[in-house]
């Protein structure tokens, strides 16, 4: 097996590239940076070895000699094993050492780089680092050189008479210095500075100022690391050109509880919006197995989850054609678009996301109807009882059950802006993950009546409730009550 040396990005999750995703969800072991969220981590094989190797001032989990030597340990005994680090691993990542040392001991490797934040944390506040009428060039440095070295490599007084855009990084300990010594170098004090924290990110905040005022600036906004200084004209595009942190969920942080394979269309929707999302997988999805399903002698087909089509499919033979001549029913239109993806278009689709609002949607008379409902194996009988009190032959075929899985990190839940909840299973999973906890300070918002029943049974916060019972109902619910800027 090979070593992978993967760029995570600058901090937005889906900034990775595609093949470090890849690389991700495949790996044995992961060796990952401080910097790096949970959301890249969380697309790990549930049996993959993660290792915390991150370094912050005064704060070094494992040095990078132990570093090093676990890249190679690992790499020797054959496992595929991912070395996250944030940005690129070239850009000033110490991706260059490790690839040395494992040349050294004979360890395959391979680099993939990522997206570095000199280029798209600027990007991010609305900043271009080159412009046709302002900067030809650009310059990246580092403001924290490796410690015991016989000199520095970075001469501010060269850097001052260049043209175009300088970018610093890591240099928030030393901005102030860093600044004085441009000035001394012949930089004049009124040249636009713009500092971005947290880039590209739901925490992101930048200051503009100039050089002679950007350190008293920084420190009166409260801007700390990690963040990348720009220095030169194209600064003062940032007030035309700012675009993240004009975003309404900008600065919000929503916890999504679902099923994580569930979960992806929800939590990209908030992430547009600005949202810091983090994934909650308080339930996973397990198949329940059965025999064959002949779909031919069916009439009617309710599916009741968007877990359903693709197990029910996969019952049915893998061919959609199997339902040729039937009803197809879902509840929701986020069922309906999970039927669609597997090759299966909705006849009916309720308007109302539970069970008694497909019975309202369906004909009342069903007599000599045989019908077929596929659902979760602790689904209530709402449905099929209703289905036969219209007169239908009911066959009920529990597809999948729904398990806890406890989160990483519990207590980042009560703290979070809201908590959107799409099931009732999610709550219950939700209360039984934070067993202990004080519910009543979650900030939750449900997808409708029967989930916020749950959460009042379960002692869970409630804050609002979706008027139209599906995913776009929920969003608008978390717009509205989320609306007015977060506390600073």
């Amino acid at each position: 097996m090979t070593v992978y040396l993967v760029g995570a990005g600058p901090g937005d999750p889906r900034l990775i590239t595609v093949r470090g995703e890849d690389l991700l969800r495949r790996a044995e072991v992961i060796v990952y940076d401080r910097l790096v969220g949970d959301a890249l981590l969380d697309l790990a094989r549930a049996d993959c070895l993660l290792i915390d190797a991150g370094k912050g001032p005064g704060d070094v989990t494992l040095t990078q000699e132990e570093t090093t030597q676990l890249l190679i340990e690992h790499g020797r005994r054959g496992a595929l094993v991912v070395r996250l680090k944030g940005g690129d691993p070239f850009v000033f990542g110490r991706g260059g050492e490790e690839a040395q040392a494992l040349r050294e001991a004979g360890v395959a490797y391979e680099i993939v780089p990522g997206i570095t934040s000199a280029i798209s944390v600027p990007a991010y506040a609305g900043v271009p680092v080159t412009h046709r009428d302002l900067a030809a060039q650009v310059t990246i440095v580092t403001a924290h050189e490796r410690p015991g070295k016989p000199r520095a490599d970075v001469d501010w007084a060269v850097l001052a008479g260049l043209p175009g855009t300088l970018v610093v990084l890591m240099g928030m300990a030393r901005l102030g210095p860093v600044a004085a010594a441009l000035i001394a170098g012949g930089k004049a004090p009124e040249t636009p500075v713009c500092v971005t924290q947290s880039g590209t990110t739901a925490a992101q905040r930048s200051v503009v100022g100039s050089l002679a005022t950007i350190a008293a600036d920084v420190q009166a906004a409260g801007i700390r690391s990690p963040a990348v200084t720009l220095i030169g004209a194209v600064a003062a595009l940032r007030e035309q050109l700012a675009w993240a942190e004009s975003r309404p969920l900008h600065g919000r942080r929503i916890v999504v509880t679902r099923a994580r394979a569930q979960a992806s269309g929800l939590v990209a929707r908030l992430r547009d919006l600005g949202a810091e999302v983090d994934e909650c997988a308080v339930i996973r999805i397990e198949p329940v197995a059965g025999p064959p399903i002949d779909a031919a002698g069916y009439g009617l087909v309710c599916v009741t989850s968007p877990n359903a089509p693709r197990l029910l499919i996969e019952r049915c033979g893998g061919d959609a054609r199997a339902f040729a001549g039937a009803t197809v029913a879902a509840i929701g239109q986020g069922t309906a678009a999970a039927l669609r993806e597997v090759g299966l278009v909705a006849d009916v689709v309720a308007e109302r996301s539970f069970a008694e609002g497909l019975l309202e949607a369906l004909p009342d008379d069903l007599a000599g109807v045989r019908a077929l409902v596929a659902r979760a194996e602790e689904a209530p009988d709402t449905l099929p009882e209703g289905l036969r009190a219209a007169g239908a032959d009911v066959d009920v075929v529990p597809l999948y059950r729904t398990l806890a899985a406890r989160p990483r990190h519990p207590e980042r839940l009560l703290a979070a802006d809201a908590v959107a909840f799409t099931s009732s299973s999610t709550v219950t999973r939700f209360a039984e993950a934070l067993a202990g906890h004080d519910l009543a300070r979650v900030r939750g918002v449900s997808i409708g009546p029967v989930t916020s029943s749950t959460a009042r049974d379960r002692g869970v916060g409630l804050i609002a409730e979706a008027l139209e019972h599906d995913l776009d109902g929920l969003v608008a619910a978390l717009l509205q009550v989320l609306s007015e800027p977060p506390e600073a």
